[in-house]
């Protein structure tokens, strides 16, 4: 197996027949379990108005998932910032990284990570709030320098926090804004792969140094991992029939696994969840190695990070745990740790 760095992404999903209290105390169990293993990284995300995930005060989830670890870098994976003025976020993640020392990530979206409603009820300005995006990630960035001797306004905490910042993106735009910014870039393959191959040309080629004087390119998938791979696709259904759901209007909690997905959803949402959830890997530890090495080989991510949408808790730590193992991390031994 390639050695790259590999890391977690979680959307603390609240499953069918559970709550959102037990969906937040299984985040911090899996955070703990997650740097025992040797993940990099703990991201968690922002959506709204969605039952099946608890996440959305996602800087206050980070700062509970910090104080329950040690040593693994925590973030978002992302912030959405036409949400938020650039002013609150940099005091929030100011003050988790004065709170936690050299362990905070923000990665940054675009999107409003909700429905158009719902994003009419966060937006401080609905019409133009997107529009203004590079400017917020700039103005957000200056936040985390020293200020200058003149600066009016500055975060308290925040400022010369430098706070690493990620840009985050399912299109060609995140990847031209990283690049122009010299920003490291993750791409959302996860669920929105069909723009991978040229997002990462257009980062790498046209990437100029600015914070970051490399590109660093962090590539999203799925995994569903298990002793044996039929379990594994077992639990994979829960994933499908949620993004089944959620296009057709139907969101919810996670949906329980089922045996036969193909027997009970119509072939073309089906269809199209599988196409939306084709950057992945599913099956038994060796059939997850396979897949997951094969994802490294083609798209050459100078980090991979996972993600994976399980309805049993247990069975989702072990699916997380079969990764690191196949990633080439045993259980308990030590990692580096790296911005």
């Amino acid at each position: 197996m390639t050695r790259i760095p590999f890391s977690l992404l979680d959307l603390s999903p609240v499953p069918e027949g559970s709550t959102p209290a037990q969906a937040l105390a299984n985040t911090l169990d899996l955070a703990r379990h997650a740097e025992d293993w040797g993940y990099q990284r703990y991201w968690l995300a922002e959506h709204h108005n969605m039952r099946g995930i608890a996440s959305a005060a996602t800087s206050l989830v980070i700062g509970q998932v910090a104080a329950a670890t040690k040593t693994i870098r925590v973030g978002a994976g992302g912030i959405m910032l036409p949400n938020h003025a650039p002013l609150v976020i940099a005091e929030q993640f100011g003050t988790l990284e004065t709170l936690f020392p050299g362990r905070i990530d923000l990665g940054l979206g675009r999107a409003p990570g909700s429905d158009q409603v719902t994003a009419m009820a966060l937006r401080r300005n609905l019409n133009t709030a997107a529009d203004r995006f590079p400017e917020d990630v700039i103005e957000l960035l200056g936040y985390f320098q020293e200020a200058d001797e003149n600066q009016s306004v500055i975060a308290v905490p925040g400022e010369g926090t430098h706070v690493p910042v990620w840009m985050l993106g399912s299109s060609l735009y995140g990847a031209q804004l990283a690049a122009h910014l010299g920003l490291p870039y993750a791409f959302a393959s996860h669920f929105a792969p069909d723009a991978l191959e040229q997002a990462i040309d257009v980062y790498r080629t046209r990437f100029q140094p600015g914070i970051t004087r490399a590109p660093r390119f962090m590539l999203a998938a799925n995994v569903w991992a298990a002793d044996s791979t039929e379990e594994a696709i077992r639990l994979k259904s829960s994933q499908q029939q949620a993004f089944i759901n959620l296009r057709t209007g139907r969101p919810g909690r996670l949906p329980r696994p089922v045996v036969d997905i193909s027997a009970q959803t119509d072939p073309r949402f089906l269809a199209s969840a599988n196409s939306a959830l084709r950057i992945s890997a599913a099956g038994d530890r060796d059939k997850v190695g396979e897949e997951l090495e094969a994802l490294i080989a083609r798209y050459q991510p100078d980090e991979l990070i996972l993600t994976g949408m399980i309805h049993d808790h247990a069975a989702r730590l072990r699916s997380f745990e079969i990764a690191a193992e196949v990633l080439g991390q045993e259980k308990g031994a030590a990692t580096e740790r790296c911005a």
